[in-house]
This record gives structure tokens, sequence and C-alpha cells, in this order.
């Protein structure tokens, strides 16, 4: 059964083909919807963000937040500069209201389909919340008429400004040890030394704290239950995101994951004895091999023996050096 608490756009959200067991017409103080719905059942609440009573102040959206469930709410956000910018977006994402729209085909979307973290990570408006929803559905021709028109532009202090496009995006590169000691770590500590002087770059450690240290105020450590809260606060200030993800199995959050082998003769045989299946694994993903001495013929010599392809050789480094002519070569070839 569901709710409703509607008032601006009510006569759209009544077209809704959904069943209502109970609603609220009007504007109302966040702690009225509140102390409402609290210990009251339901499976999805939509909610006009107008009938909140200073819906502009986040600390509204906040508490209500904190006090209901957010992964059952559904938002119907208006068509304002106030919330139709990318610092409001971002906000409502980091408060773990992952969905929300400007229409009805949006809602009757997200009833289904709910959004998780990992689908809007990357939105910075609301435009591209409402498109990538467009892409998944198609909507009856009947319905135009009760959408509420999307603004082509996002705001951001009364500028107008283009929709953030796909290559501006916030790029988050996962790097993985297949063998021990492979030299993730290390490697995206001279990653980040040698982006970070033309891209805005952070780190984030995945259930260790090595990063402690390297003494970079960019790279942080966090575990399994808070790094995608550690990706949002840096997502409006970061081109890129380097991940150490050590055991870290949810894979989809990152834009590319690289997988780093140390092929030395003991550490490929304790790969292999630890894991007889190891390498049909990693075929079709990117793997590098780091630490690397073999020349150009040896690497071709191991991926015959392993059938695995490999991406790039990056050859043991000295971490001191500010600039480095490998990685500058590796960062070209993934296009960072």
């Amino acid at each position: 059964m569901n709710v409703m608490v509607c008032n601006k756009y009510k006569e759209l959200l009544k077209s809704l083909n959904i069943e209502i067991v109970k609603s609220l017409e009007g504007v109302y103080n966040v702690d009225e919807i509140i102390d409402t719905f609290t210990n009251f059942y339901f499976d999805k609440m939509i909610l006009d963000i107008t009938s909140i009573r200073d819906y502009q102040n986040v600390d509204n959206l906040q508490k209500l937040a904190m006090n209901l469930n957010m992964e059952n709410l559904i938002l119907l956000l208006d068509d304002t500069p106030e919330t139709n910018n990318p610092q409001f977006i971002s906000k409502l994402i980091s408060l773990g209201i992952y969905n929300f729209t400007r229409n009805v085909d949006g809602i009757n979307y997200l009833i289904v389909h709910p959004h998780t973290l990992k689908d809007v990570v990357n939105m910075t408006n609301i435009q591209e919340i409402d498109n990538k929803i467009s892409q998944s559905t198609m909507p009856m021709p009947q319905q135009q008429n009760n959408f509420i028109q999307p603004n082509n532009n996002a705001f951001v202090n009364n500028n107008v400004v283009e929709p953030t496009s796909s290559s501006n995006k916030l790029k988050i590169i996962g790097f993985k040890n297949v063998t021990n000691h492979a030299g993730a770590t290390s490697l995206i500590y001279m990653l980040k030394k040698n982006l970070q002087s033309s891209r805005k770059v952070n780190a984030i450690e995945i259930n260790k704290v090595d990063f402690l240290y390297f003494n970079d105020p960019d790279m942080v450590s966090s575990n399994t239950q808070d790094v995608l809260k550690e990706i949002m606060r840096r997502q409006a200030n970061c081109d890129i995101i380097l991940l150490d993800l050590n055991d870290y199995e949810d894979l989809e959050i990152c834009t590319d994951v690289y997988y780093l082998i140390e092929p030395s003769t003991i550490m490929i045989n304790k790969m292999l004895r630890k894991n007889k299946g190891i390498l049909e694994s990693l075929k079709d993903k990117k793997v590098l091999l780091n630490k690397c001495v073999l020349n150009s013929e040896d690497v071709a010599t191991f991926e015959y023996e392993t059938k695995l392809k490999v991406l790039f050789a990056i050859p043991a480094l000295d971490d001191r050096q500010e600039k480095n002519e490998s990685l500058i070569k590796f960062i070209n070839k993934i296009g960072l």
C-alpha cells in the first residue's frame, strides 16, 4: 500500500495509477510529516516537495532522511532554480535520497525500479536522472500533458550552465592486487602525484589503513560500509577518485578496474597455488604487470603462457619522484 503527500502537483499525482491508502494535501512542517508516517506501514511514499514547508532548506530534508526510510520515498521535485542545480542534487544524494524525479513517468519507473547510490553517484542534475529514466521506459503519448516539463539547463547562482557532459563526470578507478603485495597502494600514491598538477584527484583505500603513512590529506581510509559515502563527499570537488579495492568486491561503483600482478616466479606460483582458476577469471580483464622487470619479449611469453592480455607493464619505480615517464605513458594510455 502506498501513501501520498501532495500540494502544488496534486493533479499530476492524482493521475498516477497506483493504490493509495493514505494521502495528505497542503503544506506541512517536516515534523508533521514525520509524526504522521513514522509508525504507519506503507510500501512507497510519493512526496511532492512543495508539501514541505521551507523545503529549500536542506536541514528539513536531512531531518526527513533521518526519521523515515528513504528507500521507500519517491520525491517529486519542482522546477525552481533552488532545487534544479547540482549542489541541491548532490545534497539529496548525500542524505541517502536517491529516488527523485520531476515527472509521472519517473515516479512509475522508481516505484518498480528504485535507485541505489550506484545509480546516481555520477549524476549532477535532475535532467540527467530524468534522461536516465526515460531511456529505460517508453512514455505513452497521452501522458505527455501530465509531465512537469524539465528545464534543459542546470542553474548555479542564477547563471545558466550546460548540464555536465559525460566526459566531465567523476571517474572512479579501482586497483586490485591479484598476487600478494602487487603494489596497488604505492601505485595509487604515485599516480595521484603524477595526476594532481592537472586533475583534481583523491584516493580511498578500503578495509586497510596504509594510506595513513603517506601523510596526504587527500588519501583516506574507509571500510565496506562507508566507502560510498566517502565517494559522495568528494563527488563535487574531484575529477578522479583512485580506489585501493583490497577485498572489496562491489566493483560496479568503478568506472574501470585494473588487476595488478607482480610477475615474479614466486608470486605467480603462490597465486596459482591459492587459486587454480585465477587465470581463467582474469580473461577479458584489464591486467597490469606491476613492479615488472620483464622485457617486451618476456611479457609476450607471459601472455602466451597465461593466456592473458597485458594492458601495460609498469616497472619498479621510485615513489619519491614527482613525475615518472612510465606512469605518464600509462595515464595517457588509459585516458586519464
